[in-house]
C-alpha cells in the first residue's frame, strides 16, 4: 500500500501489500478496516479465506488481491504482466499497481518493486516502474530516498509497455537490497538505511493494489487489466521464486474485497488477478 501525498499532507506513500478459478462468493460487503495513527498491517493479518474489506488510512482506502508466504529468505522474484488499468479520471491521487514486496517478521521493514499507473505521481496514465521502501514502519518516497541507481537504461520511474511481461526481483547481496527488472539491475537500497538490521526477509507478498479516496469507495478504478481473476485473459503474477530460503515457494492467495477484485487459477507459484471495481468509469 502506498499512501499518497494527496491523501495525507507530509506523507509520500504507504505500501504493500489473493484457490481455484475465482474467489469465493460473499453475500455481504466487508466493512473497511479503518486504521489508527500507526501503520496498518497490509494486507490485513487475517485468515486467507476471510475477506477484510479495504484498509483505510489517512483519507485513502486500499484493496488487494495478493499471494503471500511466510518464510526466511534472502530474496524473491516473480514474473508479472504489465497492464494499463483505468484509474478513475474524476479523482486526484488514486492509483492501480502490481508489485513484489519483502518484509521482516513484524512487517515494518519493507522493500518493494513493481509497476504502477498513478497519474498524479507520473503525470500520465501509463504504467511505470517503481521502487519503494519502509524503515521501522516509516514511509519514504517513490524511486528515491536513499535508492542508489546503477543503470541509465533501466531506471526507477521509467514508462513500461502495456502487455509486456517482465521479471521483478529483490535480493539481499552483501547487506544491500538489490532491485532488478527483466534480469537487469536497476539499483539498490543500502543496508545502512536500516542500520544493518534488515538483511533477510520473513514475509513475501506479490499483489495487485487499488488505492481510492474514501469518498470514492467502491471505486471504478481497475485492478490489473480490469478483467476478473477467473478470466483466462486476466492479469497475472507467475514464476514465483525464492533465494536462499528456508522453504520452497508456495503462495497463499486471497482478496480483500472479492465482490470487486478477484483471483483465479491460484497455484503455489502463480495466480490471476483483477477486476473493474464498481464498473466502468
Amino acid at each position: 500500500m502506498h499512501l499518497r501525498t494527496s491523501f495525507a499532507v507530509g506523507l509520500a506513500a504507504a505500501a504493500a501489500l489473493a484457490v481455484l478459478t475465482g474467489s469465493p462468493a460473499h453475500a455481504t460487503e466487508p466493512t473497511p478496516a479503518t486504521a489508527t495513527s500507526s501503520a496498518p498491517t497490509v494486507p490485513p493479518a487475517a485468515d486467507a479465506t476471510t475477506p477484510t474489506g479495504p484498509t483505510c488510512w489517512f483519507g485513502a482506502c486500499y484493496d488487494y488481491v495478493y499471494g503471500r508466504q511466510t518464510t526466511d529468505t534472502a530474496g524473491a522474484a516473480v514474473r508479472m504482466e504489465i497492464s494499463d488499468p483505468e484509474v478513475n479520471p474524476t479523482q486526484i491521487g488514486e492509483h492501480s499497481l502490481q508489485e513484489l514486496a519483502l518484509q521482516d517478521t513484524n512487517r515494518v521493514s519493507t522493500v518493494e518493486v513493481g509497476w504502477t499507473v498513478d497519474p498524479q505521481l507520473n503525470g500520465d496514465s501509463k504504467p511505470h516502474l517503481f521502487v519503494y521502501h519502509w524503515v521501522d514502519g516509516q514511509t519514504s518516497c517513490y524511486n528515491g530516498c536513499g535508492f542508489v541507481p546503477v543503470s541509465t537504461k533501466f531506471t526507477a520511474g521509467m514508462a513500461l509497455r502495456p502487455g509486456h511481461a517482465a521479471d521483478f526481483a529483490i535480493r539481499n547481496i552483501g547487506g544491500d537490497w538489490w532491485i532488478s527488472y527483466d534480469h537487469h539491475d536497476v539499483g539498490y537500497f543500502p543496508g545502512s538505511l536500516w542500520k544493518g538490521t534488515y538483511s533477510r526477509a520473513q514475509v513475501v507478498t506479490a499483489f495487485g493494489e487499488v488505492a481510492a479516496n474514501t469518498a470514492d469507495v467502491p471505486s471504478c478504478t481497475d485492478m490489473g487489466n480490469g478483467r476478473p481473476g477467473a478470466s483466462p485473459r486476466a492479469s497475472w503474477i507467475s514464476d514465483y521464486r525464492l533465494y536462499k530460503a528456508a522453504d520452497k515457494p508456495r503462495f497463499t492467495v486471497s482478496a480483500s474485497s472479492p465482490q470487486l477484485y478477484t483471483y483465479g487459477k491460484a497455484k503455489a507459484t502463480s495466480f490471476r488477478l483483477g477486476g473493474s471495481g464498481s464498473g466502468r468509469c
